[in-house]
């Protein structure tokens, strides 16, 4: 039996890498990476993934799966090889265990897509697959990618759109309702060889008419302000230290660490806000109070505030945080700034498997340093916390990954929200482009809710973005350096921030109520 299970399993396997179709599809997804940060060749979304859809084309629901499977098993082989970086660095496995760790990732996450294709023929008339119901299969596939196992939103196809046209949907469908417009217009460039090639001028009109809609929308909204600046501005200070992953959590240099962004700082209070990255202080808050209250009365003397990465112990509860802090001025009358376990802290809500957390730990910890990294033991703060208050402004702030993930930002905007904070340390992904890729989904971030958004990391890319998702000032990677910048205030609301759940299944609903009524 088991003899027979493996000979099948191989013949399929030989089956599949001998199929000149698949080995196009892979190709093709492979491509797709240059669509993003740092290559940023945005338009190559806009028509590698119709060379896949147009194989999809009639096809049943198992050979749908199995090609579009196969262009997401390009598409994120190449588009998070970063994670490797981490894994073979400082994951301590043999290479080539390394390499499989990888390869199941990406079969894992290739399953989402095969996923929609499977279904968008499983409800096709005559189970063969129609297009059209692709983009809501699509959208229901990236929702569970996003939430499934914690979830792993990465690389979702309208963050390559961060710098095309098609951004200025953003604001009002986000960056789900961008994914949803890539995958129309990649249909309707199918739609379009295919009538062409025909010669039926019927079959032409529909997608002609939708890509110039979206083209029109797309003009019209670029001239629509959704925020307001207020002519107020505040002056920010982002420190980088540059601290290499190696040495990061070496007790020899925690002090020497600490003593670094200190210094880095103390030209820069004038700043009225001053940043400092995830973990930027590699020690528990409890152990580090006599230093953390220098820094406080300091930021007091000078009237500014610091916001600091720190990991914190409850003694109450027994659970580790990745926390965020303020030292210094909370509020224009405030005079005693930061105390042990005062409530201005944010306490990271989405952590990150394997680096933050491990599941079954007691029997994958024994296994290989990979699960036993430093600070994997962390707890999960509340999914809405208050924003960070620092000098009467209001920081929504969101800790490494918890970028990708809008609907959790979504739930933590008030009105009272000024800034938008993000904090990071990339340096486990070294010079790959992984931070360029956190980078831009940031970016869309900022766009999406309409407001400017400050970065600082360990080792780049720290930047400050406008609430147009635009760059204002950023620093090179590998760098010590202090960003500091006049950040523009905003007032206003975008339609997105406002109702990010009702868009996502109203762009979920639109294809497949259209297809429904016209029954095509």
């Amino acid at each position: 039996m088991t003899k027979f299970f493996f000979s099948s399993l191989f013949a399929r396997l030989k089956n599949i890498l001998s199929n000149k179709e698949y080995w196009l599809c892979f190709s093709a997804g492979l491509s797709l990476v240059l669509a993003y940060a740092p290559f940023s060749q945005w338009y190559l979304a806009l028509f590698v993934p119709a060379i896949v859809f147009h194989k999809l084309q009639q096809q049943t629901p198992k050979k749908s799966a199995k090609l579009l499977g196969a262009f997401a098993f390009g598409w994120f082989a190449s588009g998070i090889s970063w994670v490797h970086v981490s894994i073979d660095q400082f994951g301590g496995l043999p290479l080539v265990i390394s390499l499989t760790l990888m390869l199941l990732l990406c079969l894992y996450l290739a399953l989402f897509p095969a996923l929609a294709a499977y279904l968008t023929a499983r409800f096709s008339k005559n189970q063969q697959l129609n297009l059209w119901l692709l983009p809501s299969f699509w959208l229901i596939s990236e929702y569970l990618r996003s939430v499934v196992l914690t979830g792993f939103p990465w690389l979702s196809l309208g963050y390559s759109q961060i710098d095309s046209p098609l951004a200025s949907f953003a604001p009002v469908i986000g960056e789900v309702g961008v994914t949803a417009l890539v995958i129309v217009i990649n249909i309707c460039l199918v739609k379009i060889f295919n009538a062409i090639k025909l010669s039926n001028n019927r079959t032409i009109i529909l997608p002609v008419t939708l890509v110039f809609v979206i083209s029109l929308l797309s003009y019209i909204f670029t001239k629509i302000t959704w925020v307001q600046t207020t002519g107020a501005t505040t002056k920010v200070a982002l420190v980088q230290g540059n601290i290499a992953q190696s040495i990061k959590w070496a007790p020899e240099q925690e002090w020497p660490t600490m003593l670094k962004y200190l210094d880095l700082s103390r030209v820069h209070y004038d700043a009225d806000i001053i940043i400092w990255p995830e973990s930027a202080i590699p020690a528990m808050e409890p152990a580090v109070q006599d230093y953390l209250t220098t820094v406080n009365r300091s930021a007091l003397l000078n009237d500014s505030a610091i916001i600091t990465g720190i990991q914190n112990y409850n003694f109450e509860s027994k659970e580790y945080f990745n926390s965020l802090i303020v030292l210094g001025k909370k509020q224009s009358d405030d005079e005693q700034g930061y105390y042990y376990n005062h409530s201005n802290r944010y306490s990271k809500s989405h952590l990150l498997p394997i680096g933050e957390f491990v599941p079954f730990q007691e029997w994958l910890r024994p296994l290989a340093p990979f699960f036993n990294l430093p600070m994997s033991s962390f707890s999960s703060g509340h999914y809405v916390q208050k924003n960070l208050m620092a000098k009467s402004l209001h920081f929504l702030p969101l800790l490494c990954f918890e970028i990708a993930f809008p609907h959790q930002l979504a739930a933590n905007l008030t009105q009272q929200t000024n800034l938008l904070l993000t904090v990071s340390n990339d340096a486990w992904f070294g010079n790959s482009h992984g931070p360029h890729q956190h980078m831009e989904i940031a970016r869309m971030r900022a766009l999406e809710f309409g407001r400017p958004l400050l970065r600082a990391t360990n080792n780049g890319i720290t930047a400050v973005v406008d609430h147009r998702g635009n760059f204002i000032a950023r620093i090179p990677q590998f760098e010590e350096r202090v960003l500091k910048v006049e950040v523009p205030l905003v007032v206003g609301e975008t339609p997105y921030s406002q109702w990010p759940r009702l868009i996502l299944l109203l762009m979920v609903l639109i294809p497949l109520t259209l297809v429904k009524a016209n029954k095509c």
